[in-house]
């Protein structure tokens, strides 16, 4: 929980995202796009667009997932670690957001599992090199 004296943060959720990507280690993996699944949380404070109702004032959630869109669509990365790495920093480094979890599933992945997958927790400075 955070300290009274931390300002208070919101949270933008983008849910079942669900795109194609090549993505794998496989030989199979690398030739054919499959499907993944994306779940993004955008830890933000809402309240001057709360306030003026001013999508300028906002966290374009709208822009944040086209730019998901085409990162994912036209990548080609080996593991699910490095796709939600990606997409993290492309939310932290362009966006005014405090911090960022994603979450990369890839659906039946596994056998005899749903899917399989990660979640990672970003924040601006982890990009700052």
């Amino acid at each position: 929980m955070s300290d009274m004296q931390d300002p208070p943060y919101d949270l933008i959720e983008i849910k079942d995202l669900l795109l194609r990507a090549i993505v794998g280690i496989n030989p199979e993996e690398r030739i054919q796009k499959q499907d993944v699944l994306l779940n993004i949380s955008l830890l933000t404070d809402v309240r001057a667009v709360a306030d003026s109702d001013d999508i300028a004032d906002a966290v374009n959630y709208r822009s944040v997932t086209k730019q998901v869109i085409a990162l994912v669509e036209k990548s080609s990365f080996h593991t699910v670690e490095k796709m939600a790495t990606e997409i993290a920093r492309l939310i932290v480094t362009g966006y005014d957001v405090a911090e960022v979890t994603v979450t990369v599933e890839k659906p039946g992945a596994l056998r005899f599992a749903r899917s399989v997958g990660v979640t990672i927790v970003r924040r601006p400075e982890d990009f700052r090199h």
